[in-house]
């Protein structure tokens, strides 16, 4: 597996990150084997948050026996200071680890929804200082991302941000300019930057959910391939986050081992080709209830 200098954390963060998600339905039974699966593939980096169902508590009593080998990640959504504290110290027993290696404020699209989580904030701050965690980071899933990432970076001493890279979402003059803007300013502060959604295709609409995403992803090897290749190949990104359907990370975790970068043109070219697809932001509109029907990181039709 490719690694990366994940920006200031000097963390060599392999090119795939194990998108936690894929454990929601899971007990620890059920996602040892595609945990150390990931890890055998070469990956070093976990993330993880208590909002993914079962994710916690399914992985938590694996992390002792590789702690040294593998960054965590963890998220918070949390707007009060007391619901953050209490949070916290939930995710650290239930991960069974005295720290993390990065804790990010988690789902932030907006000034507005940046405002709302000052309290949260001081909760990631303190944790920091209290050697609670080494690092700090911000993530968000919609098109007001970019922006907000931005203005945190200036009201934080952030080291990490995770936002939406993927064809049809960099097609949008607007959210790629706001991107490649944040992405300067991270260069400039050494901010270590991490993509979400490369594998994402359209939304759902009408159309029954057959994986484990709230969006539709790509349906073939080449199409999640295409999308891995582009969020690595994007200047300024270091790694992607692998997807929450196991079949799709499984495929792009290959894809990232096979990782050969685009040129200029050809990431212009899969920008293009994709203009015309549905768009899977904003979430209020597209996304439908988290893994409806579909759990767990077993192959789908059974345990």
């Amino acid at each position: 597996m490719h690694k990366r200098r994940l920006g200031r954390t000097e963390h060599q963060s392999s090119v795939a990150i194990l998108g936690g998600a894929v454990f929601a339905s899971d007990s620890p039974e059920t996602a040892e084997i595609f945990f150390h699966e990931a890890l055998e593939a070469g990956i070093n980096h976990l993330d993880i948050a208590p909002g993914y169902g079962l994710a916690e508590r399914a992985v938590g009593p694996h992390l002792s026996k590789v702690r040294e080998k593998i960054f965590i990640a963890e998220k918070t959504g949390e707007v009060e200071k007391s619901w953050a504290k209490k949070r916290l110290d939930k995710t650290l027993t239930r991960l069974q680890v005295d720290h993390l290696d990065l804790y990010q404020a988690h789902g932030v699209t907006s000034i507005e929804e940046l405002d709302k989580r000052s309290e949260a904030f001081e909760v990631i701050l303190d944790a920091k200082e209290q050697g609670l965690t080494r690092f700090i980071g911000i993530t968000g899933h919609d098109l007001g991302a970019p922006k907000a990432h931005l203005e945190a970076i200036h009201r934080y001493d952030i080291d990490t941000v995770m936002l939406p890279i993927y064809p049809r979402v960099w097609a949008d003059p607007i959210y790629r300019a706001d991107t490649e803007k944040l992405i300067s300013e991270c260069a400039d502060r050494d901010v270590g930057v991490m993509a979400i959604k490369a594998a994402a295709w359209r939304p759902w609409g009408k159309r029954q959910p057959d994986a484990m995403s709230w969006y539709e992803p790509q349906r073939t090897k080449a199409g999640i391939e295409r999308g891995v290749k582009f969020a690595l190949s994007t200047p300024g990104v270091h790694c992607f986050c692998t997807p929450s359907d196991l079949h799709t990370a499984r495929l792009a975790i290959e894809s990232a081992r096979d990782f050969i970068s685009l040129t200029k043109n050809e990431h212009a070219t899969v920008t293009e080709e994709a203009r015309d697809d549905e768009i899977i932001f904003p979430l209020s509109e597209n996304a439908i209830p988290w893994g409806k029907g579909i759990g767990g990181s077993q192959p789908l039709g059974g345990k």
